[in-house]
């Protein structure tokens, strides 16, 4: 399935920038961003430039991945609790996939996504690598 190309613009903060939204009423916060808190059901939200540090919480190696991503398999996909508290689900790279672990830590990086077909848009997004010693 090919996302739009006025889609893809519209989403480019936070796929390129990690931006979420704060919740201004109970101040939890969520990547992507919400229109609406699903906690306390508010609209008072606000975009909010989130962490690039944080750990692996889980993960799961995909090994049959979804129809547009065959040949990007296998990938590791990982939800990654942000040094805020923000939980992200995120693909792992610049990693072996035998040392993925829980508690790891990790950063943000600016990588390819994927390709729609060979003349098609290249989607570009956040995904997250092993933290890398003395930042």
């Amino acid at each position: 399935m090919c996302m739009s190309v006025p889609r893809y613009w519209r989403e480019r903060a936070y796929r390129y920038r990690l931006v979420g939204t704060e919740c201004l009423s109970c101040g939890r916060r969520y990547y992507p961003p919400r229109r609406v808190c699903p906690v306390c059901h508010s609209r008072n939200l606000v975009e909010v430039k989130l962490p690039e540090r944080g750990v692996v919480v889980t993960y799961t190696i995909i090994r049959s991945p979804p129809r547009g991503y065959e040949k990007y398999a296998p990938y590791a996909i990982a939800v990654v609790e942000l040094l805020d508290g923000t939980k992200v689900l995120a693909q792992l790279t610049d990693i072996d996939l035998s040392e993925v672990e829980i508690g790891m830590e990790v950063e943000a990086v600016f990588r390819k996504i994927r390709e729609d077909g060979e003349e098609g848009i290249i989607e570009y997004g956040v995904k997250f690598r092993p933290r890398l010693t003395g930042h």
